[in-house]
């Protein structure tokens, strides 16, 4: 074992308190020479010995012990020679006892720690299951709905008593739409190759009504990455034979009460 393993052995004993005068030179003349190791291993055994005083119960001993001890301590002094008595002068500092109690204690503590570690990573993991049970909850929340909503216009694209609207674009580059109106279902609005919005703007349906009303603003929606979108409108505000023409305008996010802009795509309703 080199000199700096042996130093490192008495590094409790010199956080205690416990060893001799040629000793604690020692260990104080190699901390001074900046070994990091030694230092770190010098502070965590301080503060070991520091928390001795809340762990340990508050005990006496009693006078029977008290006797005992010091007969011992006698017979001792008086049989052993100048190298014995320095060696017993330690142990009566630090008994062996006192040694059996820190080493109980370092077990406990690092028990205790690794414990600590074990119910933390627990709660980190179920904390971590309990997000991800929650968003596949919520996913499949969403797939309910999206596939109520595709059996909704589903029903309504295909049932007979649904009429049928085209809307033309009034820019000959952009695409036709098509929309499908059931007297009690509602309408429906599909688009296929619809070019990407500006930022922050939307799509707006609007019913128009006859003889010259102010046009009543419906949902919005907007397509997806490959231009394409279907949109519901389950309780349409009016009779369809009350509607002059569906119409269709880019919005702000959220809509407006009125059109802020030119209708891109207008159909009439017969």
């Amino acid at each position: 074992m080199s000199n700096h393993e042996q130093l490192r052995e008495l590094i409790q004993g010199y956080a205690l308190g416990a060893l001799d005068a040629p000793e604690r030179a020692e260990i104080e003349a190699h901390l001074s020479s900046g070994c990091s190791e030694c230092s770190k291993a010098l502070e965590e055994a301080r503060w070991l010995v520091s928390q001795l005083a809340y762990l340990a119960p508050d005990a006496k001993p009693s006078d029977m012990l008290k006797g005992r001890l010091l007969q011992t301590v006698r017979a001792e002094t008086s049989t052993a020679g100048d190298a014995m008595l320095q060696a017993t002068s330690r142990k009566a500092v630090v008994p062996w006892w006192m040694w059996a109690g820190v080493a109980a204690l370092l077990v406990f503590s690092l028990y205790s720690a690794w414990n600590a570690q074990r119910l933390q990573n627990e709660i980190v993991s179920l904390r971590a299951q309990a997000e991800r049970q929650n968003r596949e909850r919520v996913k499949l929340e969403q797939e309910m709905v999206a596939a109520k909503v595709q059996a909704h216009e589903a029903m309504i694209w295909s049932d007979p008593k649904s009429v049928k609207i085209k809307l033309p674009a009034k820019d000959p580059n952009m695409p036709q739409l098509e929309a499908m109106w059931h007297p009690e279902m509602g309408i429906v609005v599909r688009g296929w190759k619809v070019p990407s919005l500006r930022e922050k703007r939307v799509l707006q349906l609007w019913l128009i009504p006859k003889a010259g009303g102010k046009p009543m603003p419906s949902m919005t929606f907007w397509p997806d990455a490959n231009g394409k979108f279907s949109a519901v409108v389950e309780n349409p505000p009016e009779e369809m034979s009350d509607t002059q023409a569906l119409a269709i305008t880019e919005e702000p996010v959220g809509g407006s009460a009125q059109p802020t802009s030119t209708p891109m795509w207008v159909g009439g309703v017969s």
